[in-house]
């Protein structure tokens, strides 16, 4: 086994320890800080998968901004304290457990006999050139004069985005 097969499946098991946790917390604050770590170890696996971009944007996103978010939601909108039992079981677990188990069964009978899988390539080669990571390659792709880019599309998004904070501003104002 290589380094990078010991780290993924460190990353792995304290990823699905922490998923366990997430969903089996009495505390769900404790459940909230469990979905950092989940988010985090994410990240871990698309370093591995060489998705440097994706593995920043799972941070600062989803661990950085969504997680802060979900926590502050749920201390700001308890007027109690924070119980010890705050995220009770369903009582219909066990209908949850086969279902888990088939969808389980069915990831796993994809993977290994599936005709699409991805075969690993022998010679060790990537989709990109040695000299460019994915990073400047979706800089070229937003903003390349010579060929075609996503600009128009990018700068659209962005008015989207600032007509919506105009609309959430002037809703939100009082008279």
């Amino acid at each position: 086994m290589d380094l990078a097969t010991v780290i993924f499946w460190l990353i792995a098991i304290v990823l699905v320890v922490s998923a366990l946790l997430v969903v089996m917390q009495r505390n769900i604050v404790h459940s909230a800080l469990a979905l950092i770590v989940v988010f985090a170890m994410a990240s871990g696996i698309y370093l591995l998968l060489n998705a440097e971009f994706i593995a920043i944007v799972q941070i600062l996103i989803y661990a950085g901004a969504v997680a802060v978010l979900v926590l502050f939601a749920l201390m700001l909108t308890r007027t109690n304290n924070i119980q010890v039992n705050s995220n009770p079981n369903n009582k219909r677990w066990w209908i949850a457990l086969p279902i888990c188990a088939l969808i389980g069964a069915g990831i796993l009978f994809a993977t290994t006999n599936s005709p699409h899988a991805v075969a690993v390539q022998s010679n060790g080669a990537s989709q990109l050139p040695a000299n460019i990571n994915n990073v400047v390659r979706i800089g070229q792709l937003l903003y390349s004069p010579t060929s075609y880019s996503y600009i128009l599309p990018f700068e659209i998004a962005s008015l989207v985005l600032l007509v919506a904070i105009v609309g959430a501003i002037v809703i939100g104002r009082e008279d």
